[in-house]
């Protein structure tokens, strides 16, 4: 049930933003932590077990690791419903040292690392680590799970794979025209359990949904196992683990491969925080506010972790992804439910040790395998082809399959520092005459080592052409920047006239200047920038028109290209914004939004009449239902603002409920919310409240509950109802305030709209 449905509590005394919540609320934390957590274990626990096999150590290593992770990591770390546990990225770096040290010198080798993230969390470096191009992050864990799907596919098929991902590429048509029948049978099972267990239909297959895929595929594959001989999982006694060793290596050796373990697990475990941080801030049923990521300290954390694991025996650990997205999902409100997942794990390892040894060998493999195709996303692959950075993608990950870890990475450094120099020095610069103009298109970006280039393209125009000028780069510097300047001055002398402008339509200015707003400039100082010849057109009057003019003249050449794409491809938006029509709300700009972002809805008072009110509603309510039912919004949006005439007129004395003019008849879906506020007035409570100062006035206050109350409304509508129930649509409140020029988000767990600010952390809607 949506918290919209019901008024919320009181608000909070400013002086606790974050008060303790009711018991009710901490009752259901607890249930939520509780209840993530067994979910957590039971993925957990079959792929520490699958990753230890990949990685050649003792079996009980990969539940060590997720113990220390989810306990330690847990308690100490600074994303509290990150789950951390075996790094899944360092799967074939752990293997090639196993491999070539030991198993006792790579659990030196993890506690140095985890060392070295405690260094590097207290001298708080971890944001400069998000710095890193993400083509070369993702491009890194592609190339790992490429190394880590190709090995254990062997292994699925009953083999035993090489250390090299070239060798087990090369062998690979051997072992597929001479696979183990019983290996490759449990191999099958366990991945047509996991791709198909979330496709499972009907009422059923939501209930048996409730069961994570990794348990049932491994679940599925020891039932199936139980007819056929199969290698099975092989724990040894818990005995007192040998302390780690330095391997007898060279000291550069050594320390490449500390540095390859902290770099892949910090970069892991700093994006995975992100995105979980992204998607606890996203889920509609929280308990409370969201917790507060802490980079810094999670790197802390994620070190003390890595410390007390390699001295215990245990795998390398990091931050995963996939564990703390099903922590969210499951419902997890504190860092309580990582805690009782790294006890559960302890408490499986000493009571249950006989019902792991019944697993087999080949689902293990299979499931890390599956794990490992799934680092290869091709929503990454599509992001970063977008921004032209898909041969440093490439070149990370070949360089990961091809060399090792470190090697991808440096490699992809190389490849996209040499892209940016090439793109700082590649500049074409075009010249062409289009219905009587000289279009000058510069295309890469404006440096001292283009200026001769656009002299000379510049020097072919006559003297009183009419010239526009389109930089399709982001950067310009000063030498050509003085360049343009001196050659637009003496082109306007000579009688000539010039635009100057950028691929978002904006007015070149000098380098490091502050951005000038150009779209309403002409609006504001009532006149209409154009050219000499246009200025005595007989139409150049209309404030409108020459607005529409600017626009033909500086923007729409600028977005041509991506409105016709629009056209083709059709509207896609993400978001529903629905708001008053006052002129001083434009919702693109105090949203950052551009064509194909928003699908917006606006009226007087932005008012939502529940369904069935009166016919005259119903455009409202058709603009609701497309948006739900047809666009698939993902998000919905309530935004009142200050000085709203419509809040105004309902609360004035000279009022007449029974008028019956287009706009009374309009203002009565507003009484529900002059009520509510009349209501929490009579019992001497607030229900809404500013996190950063007093409300203003009435005015103000029953904007902000009338914002409630449209949201109130929203979930009247079956459509909006049903799809929030399914997860599929998260509805938001905002209160804008125009003299402030401030955006305040609506946290509904207090009923407190706090204000937005740049930099700050992201405000729970």
């Amino acid at each position: 049930m949506s918290q919209f449905q019901k008024p919320p509590g009181p608000p909070t005394a400013p002086s606790s933003p974050h008060p303790r919540p009711p018991s009710g609320s901490r009752r259901a934390a607890w249930h939520g932590d509780l209840s993530a957590s067994l979910v957590v274990f039971l993925i957990a626990v079959p792929l520490s077990l699958g990753l230890a096999l990949a990685t050649g150590a003792p079996l009980q290593a990969g539940l060590i690791a997720t113990a220390v992770g989810g306990i330690v990591a847990g308690l100490l770390g600074g994303a509290p419903l990150q789950v951390s546990g075996a790094a899944t990225s360092l799967l074939v770096v752990t293997a090639e040292l196993v491999q070539r040290y030991g198993w006792r010198a790579t659990c030196a080798i993890t506690v140095l690392a985890g060392l070295t993230q405690l260094a590097l969390g207290a001298v708080r470096v971890a944001r400069g680590a998000l710095a890193i191009s993400p083509a070369i992050v993702h491009g890194m864990l592609a190339g790992i799970g490429v190394t880590i799907a190709v090995g254990q596919l062997h292994v699925a098929l009953g083999g035993s794979p090489d250390s090299s991902a070239v060798d087990n590429l090369a062998a690979l048509p051997g072992q597929l025209a001479h696979p183990h029948a019983s290996a490759l049978l449990i191999g099958a099972v366990t991945v047509a359990v996991l791709a198909g267990w979330p496709r499972l239909p009907g009422r059923t297959g939501r209930l048996l949904r409730t069961v994570p895929a990794p348990l049932a595929a491994v679940a599925a594959a020891t039932a199936v196992s139980a007819a056929v001989p199969v290698p099975r999982v092989a724990l040894p006694d818990w005995a007192p683990q040998a302390l780690p060793a330095l391997p007898d290596a060279p000291v550069l050796a050594i320390a490449a491969a500390v540095l390859t373990v902290t770099l892949v697990a910090s970069m892991e475990s700093l994006l995975s925080a992100v995105a979980v941080d992204r998607l606890a801030a996203d889920r509609t049923d929280r308990v409370g506010p969201a917790p507060r990521t802490d980079l810094n300290r999670e790197l802390a954390g994620q070190g003390v972790a890595n410390a007390l694991s390699g001295l215990l025996g245990g795998l390398p650990v990091a931050g995963g992804a996939m564990r703390g997205s099903a922590n969210v999902r499951a419902g997890a409100a504190t860092r309580r439910a990582t805690v009782l997942h790294g006890v559960w794990v302890v408490l499986c390892a000493g009571l249950l040790a006989s019902a792991l040894e019944l697993i087999p060998l080949a689902s293990l493999a299979a499931l890390v395998m599956v794990v490992g195709v799934r680092m290869v996303s091709f929503a990454h692959i599509k992001h970063v082809q977008r921004h032209r950075e898909f041969p440093v993608y490439a070149a990370t990950l070949g360089g990961v399959v091809l060399f090792g870890v470190l090697q991808g990475v440096g490699l992809g450094i190389a490849v996209a520092v040499f892209l940016s120099l090439r793109r700082l020095t590649h500049t074409r610069v075009t010249v062409s005459v289009e219905e009587g103009r000289h279009r000058v298109r510069v295309n890469g970006q404006l440096t001292f080592l283009a200026v001769p280039r656009l002299t000379r393209a510049l020097a072919q125009i006559p003297a009183d052409a009419v010239v526009v000028i389109e930089l399709g780069g982001s950067f310009m510097d000063h030498a050509a920047y003085e360049a343009l300047r001196a050659w637009t001055d003496a082109h306007r002398a000579g009688g000539g006239w010039v635009s100057l402008g950028g691929r978002a339509g904006r007015p070149i200015a000098e380098p490091a200047s502050v951005h000038h707003c150009r779209p309403w400039t002409p609006w504001r100082n009532h006149h209409c920038t154009r050219p000499p010849q246009e200025a005595t057109s007989p139409s150049s009057g209309s404030q409108l028109l020459g607005g529409v003019r600017a626009f033909q003249r500086h923007t729409a050449p600028l977005v041509r290209d991506e409105l016709a794409r629009l056209a083709h491809e059709g509207q896609r938006p993400s978001q529903l914004f629905l708001t008053c029509a006052d002129s001083r709300l434009v919702t693109s700009m105090i949203t950052a939004s551009g064509p194909g972002d928003l699908f917006t809805v606006r009226n007087v008072g932005n008012l939502m009449p529940p369904p069935g009110t009166d016919h005259t509603c119903d455009s409202v309510g058709a603009a609701i239902e497309y948006a739900v039912e047809v666009l698939k919004v993902g998000s919905l949006t309530v935004c009142g603002h200050s000085g709203c005439g419509a809040m105004q007129a309902l609360l004035g004395a000279d009022h007449e409920p029974g008028a019956q003019t287009p706009l009374a008849r309009w203002l009565r879906h507003g009484r529900p919310s002059l009520a509510r506020m009349q209501r929490i007035g009579r019992l001497g409570r607030g229900e809404v409240a500013l996190a950063e100062r007093p409300v203003a006035d009435d005015v103000e206050r029953l904007a902000l509950v009338n914002v409630v109350q449209q949201l109130h409304h929203l979930m009247s509508y079956p459509c909006v109802a049903r799809r929030v129930a399914e997860g599929a649509l998260t509805l938001h409140g905002m209160y804008f305030h125009v003299a402030e020029a401030q955006a305040y988000v609506l946290d509904r767990a207090t009923g407190t709209f706090c204000a937005v600010r740049p930099g700050a952390a992201a405000v729970t809607a």
